[in-house]
């Protein structure tokens, strides 16, 4: 019997030896590329082979990466041995045949029908592990339904649980209702939103919190056209929670009848209208609206067609931005027609406003999948590190990941992405991840958890050092969330310090926890949330809060930031253990005073005191205001609030002037 595999042959001494053994052959692909196999069968009852081709799809692979071969090396029913290959291969080609159980060791045997020994089904989705769901359109809709509401039951309530999961649905249409938990992941996998439609909705609601989505945290839709049932989507959610590349067929509620504080949109279509309700906050980047209805606090368009035009702020409280002046929307993972998989990595944009996919694809280049180190349940920072070496790029599936040694990202254009909120964990207070001053690195879709050791920083991107100039090919942050205490007690003097010029971050949510596990201004300790050292660094939505000194620390010139939402530290223990020198309390955001060049629109700056409600901070904001600083830095729009009706007080805007936030009179604006 003979196989043919783009021009190489694979001999069986004779078709008895095919029957004989009762084993499964199997295809390793080692790479996606173009070839074909041709299959062939015997007939039994000939002792003969049919030249005739079996009825399988040719499939385009790689022309010489495939081998042919047996479960294992091992003696069949006549004492012939079967042709063998290494364990790890072995229990490969198993999973890839339906035998997702096989472990090194621990090899299966499939028997095959006497009559014919036929080529098993192949599937080319890779492994994922558990937490990955990948629905095909050929799937009943009832059998999507029953697994996606499974998860929900369990994720609903789960703020600060381990479980991680994403929802891939492959392009075709769908007829569900998917509810989205804390840390689900859910994405359709075309190069264009309108390529998977849900006739149905993907909701996240309030519900189990009685419509307060103040802490809808850790959730993600994207790349999904929706037509909604009964015309309404609803993405009741508060931080980190970013809808992203989506298409609503009809009107959009980002709450839930209580307090939500959200959040953010990114290229993404919504024919109808968007209605805010209650939002404190809210930024919409690079998409196109048919009306936003909602003035609450503090609510920035930027590069949005359908943003308000007539805005005189505070009234309403909308910040328009005609364009975005530097993007690079977020990686994601797409598979084609044939099945082969790859991430995206759309194209840098200058001065852009709408969405990327307006004409159906979105510029940029995709990668295929092989050249991506799938990470999975028991792999360490070893195994990781050592896939980097070797110039592969990350994705991370769902799930957590303890690390013993940095993560380091040396080589330009490296692609790091998460799914299902993969949170990455250092321990003995190492820095969790590295980035070296190089080209156009993505880092997109994963928390960063602090340890119990304290770190001094959980991501730095670029060296101390850092000086290339990277504005041809910045690197990119998206979707990068940050937590001090929440699930666990954990320490770290700064949870995200930017040193490369250039750098681009979309969407970072940097959170010393006010609630969870380990919470206590002795236990949780966290100095900042972010320090920018490098020139040129943009940034749209940042979300950064509770931090016990600065909350943001700002040194590079040429800094750009759309939205800024910042709580300041509910815990201090009183007023004496709460001092910047002689000054009451830390502002929330600081420009150094060797800063001469910097632009911030929509700034909201709250407190609330609980611990002692007689705690004050003097100043929201300091910046220097001498020489080139008076003319190049403008930070506009910007909103100070003590929450709870007036639990402490913020003396002042800017710079000890601006009016008072505190019992009396609860909100403050600055227009510049």
């Amino acid at each position: 019997m003979i196989f043919l595999f783009g021009g190489n042959k694979h001999f069986f001494h004779s078709p008895k030896e095919v029957t004989a053994h009762n084993f499964r052959y199997h295809l390793l692909l080692k790479s996606l590329s173009v070839a074909s196999f041709i299959p062939y069968k015997h007939q039994a009852s000939t002792g003969t082979i049919d030249m005739t081709c079996l009825s399988f799809r040719e499939l385009t692979i790689s022309l010489s990466l495939i081998a042919l071969t047996g479960c294992a090396s091992h003696t069949g029913n006549s004492g012939t041995s079967v042709p063998s290959t290494s364990t790890n291969e072995s229990c490969s080609l198993q999973r890839m045949a339906g035998e997702p159980n096989c472990a090194p060791g621990t090899l299966t045997q499939t028997n095959v029908p006497a009559a014919t020994a036929t080529m098993p089904a192949i599937s080319l989705t890779p492994d994922f592990g558990p937490n990955v769901l990948v629905f095909d359109p050929d799937m009943p809709a009832s059998a999507i339904q029953s697994r996606v509401d499974r998860i929900f039951e369990q994720q609903e309530k789960s703020e600060f649980g381990t479980g991680r999961y994403a929802f891939l649905f492959k392009p075709g249409t769908y007829q569900n209702t998917v509810k989205v938990g804390y840390y689900t992941h859910v994405a359709g996998l075309g190069h264009s939103p309108n390529d998977v439609t849900i006739k149905g909705t993907i909701e996240a609601n309030a519900k189990w919190k009685d419509g307060n989505a103040l802490v809808n945290f850790w959730r993600a839709a994207e790349n999904l056209a929706v037509l909604p049932a009964g015309g309404t989507q609803k993405w009741a959610v508060s931080q980190a929670s970013p809808f992203r590349r989506m298409h609503v067929r009809g009107n959009l509620t980002v709450h839930d009848g209580g307090w939500s504080s959200g959040g953010f949109i990114a290229d993404s279509k919504v024919e109808g209208e968007i209605e805010s309700g209650t939002q404190q906050q809210w930024i919409n980047r690079n998409s196109e609206i048919g009306r936003w209805n909602g003035i609450n606090w503090n609510i920035v368009f930027t590069g949005v067609k359908g943003a308000t035009t007539d805005v005189a702020w505070p009234k309403p409280p909308h910040t328009v931005i005609d364009t975005s002046p530097v993007t690079r929307e977020k990686p994601f993972l797409t598979v084609d027609a044939d099945g082969r998989y790859a991430v995206f990595v759309p194209s840098l944009l200058k001065n852009s406003r709408g969405i990327s996919w307006a004409s159906g694809r979105s510029s940029g280049t995709s990668i295929p999948l092989e050249r991506f180190y799938i990470v999975k349940a028991g792999d360490t920072a070893a195994s990781i590190n050592a896939a980097l070496d070797q110039g592969k790029h990350l994705l991370f599936t769902p799930g957590i990941y303890r690390l013993d040694q940095t993560l380091r990202i040396t080589r330009p254009d490296t692609v790091v992405l998460g799914l299902g909120l993969a949170t990455l964990l250092p321990e003995n207070g190492i820095v969790a991840m590295s980035v070296a001053d190089v080209d156009g690195v993505k880092l997109a879709g994963l928390i960063f958890d602090a340890g119990e050791t304290n770190s001094s920083v959980l991501l730095e991107v670029g060296t101390t050092d850092s000086s290339a100039d990277h504005t041809a090919n910045p690197t990119s942050l998206h979707d990068l969330f940050f937590r001090i205490g929440g699930p666990a007690v954990g320490k770290a003097d700064v949870s995200l310090r930017i040193n490369s010029d250039d750098v681009i971050a979309d969407h970072l949510w940097l959170w010393r926890a006010d609630h969870g596990i380990g919470v206590d201004w002795t236990l949780n300790t966290g100095d900042t949330g972010l320090v920018v050292n490098g020139d040129d660094v943009t940034i749209y939505g940042l979300f950064v809060e509770h931090y016990q000194k600065y909350q943001t620390v700002w040194n590079g010139n040429g800094g750009r930031v759309y939205l800024y939402q910042s709580e300041i530290p509910y815990d201090p223990p009183n007023q004496a253990g709460w001092m910047n020198g002689k000054t009451n309390g830390f502002a929330s955001y600081k420009l150094a005073d060797s800063v001469t060049s910097h632009e911030a629109w929509g700034l909201g700056i709250y407190c609330y005191f609980r611990t002692n409600p007689s705690v004050k901070l003097e100043s929201a904001i300091e910046a220097p205001t001498n020489g080139a600083a008076a003319k190049n830095i403008r930070l506009r729009n910007i909103t100070t609030v003590s929450l709870g009706g007036g639990v402490g007080e913020i003396t002042h805007i800017i710079n000890h002037r601006g009016p008072t936030a505190d019992p009396k009179n609860t909100m403050a604006r600055l227009p510049e």
